[in-house]
């Protein structure tokens, strides 16, 4: 069992000036269309996006990550429903997928879909970052890439080739905070505290406290990075976005 490339890969935020080759990029995501998808609809697409005055148009929508524009490539993947239903109701079908089910399973095609072109991607010497903004903004998206109406933005990826620097390799928690044997096993404060110790421990979480005037690192997460006001709006946001959108 060779698990080296996933306790070694690392997201990559600076890249080479290299372009990627249309064809490779064409093959990998060829290669991760065949990625595990509800019932073999394929509920996704993918806008690819290389042109520098669109990814100026895009970068607001991702709070101006430099990414955005230094990558070569910028994919911004899509739960899309469109097509299947335009071939449903071409062929005399009445599709019924104006719903919250029919678009979580959208959300969890294009989810797998998008994590294999990133297997894919940095297996062949390409280097990716996963922008969380996406679906904060995704109506501002939308309007940048004209999405049609059941095509949603869910995930974006900047691609390319890594700069020689030492990319950063994320802590990940141990694996007894992860698994739960045949049922769930609730944690004790206790053992929540031993699961976080190692992340707390650790320099860069260290100065993330200090540099923002807080006690612990889950005051970090709370007041400052995911804070419950934000969270809230960019719910609101997503849910008028989807009921207009669906």
């Amino acid at each position: 069992m060779n698990l080296k490339y996933f306790f070694n890969r690392a997201t990559v935020r600076e890249y080479s000036s290299q372009d990627i080759d249309n064809n490779v990029l064409n093959e990998m995501i060829e290669a991760a269309c065949h990625a595990p998808t509800t019932g073999g609809m394929q509920l996704y697409s993918v806008v690819v996006t290389r042109d520098k005055a669109m990814k100026e148009k895009l970068a607001p929508c991702h709070f101006n990550q430099p990414m955005v524009t230094t990558a070569p490539v910028v994919l911004t993947f899509c739960a899309d429903f469109n097509r299947f239903v335009n071939w449903c109701e071409a062929s005399d079908a009445e599709p019924g997928y104006d719903n919250f089910q029919s678009l979580m399973s959208a959300i969890l095609d294009v989810t797998i879909f998008a994590q294999q072109f990133n297997t894919i991607a940095e297996m062949n010497g390409l280097g990716c970052c996963y922008l969380g903004t996406t679906t904060y903004n995704a109506q501002e998206i939308a309007e940048v890439l004209q999405l049609p109406n059941r095509v949603v933005p869910i995930v974006t990826l900047t691609v390319g080739y890594p700069t020689k620097k030492e990319q950063f390799h994320t802590d990940r928690l141990p694996l007894e905070g992860i698994i739960h044997q045949e049922q769930y096993h609730e944690l004790s404060a206790k053992e929540v505290k031993k699961i976080y110790r190692h992340k707390e421990s650790l320099d860069v979480n260290k100065a993330f406290v200090k540099e923002n005037n807080k006690q612990t690192l889950a005051q970090v997460f709370t007041d400052v990075r995911y804070t419950k006001e934000t969270n809230e709006l960019f719910s609101k946001k997503f849910l008028e976005f989807i009921k207009v959108y669906l």
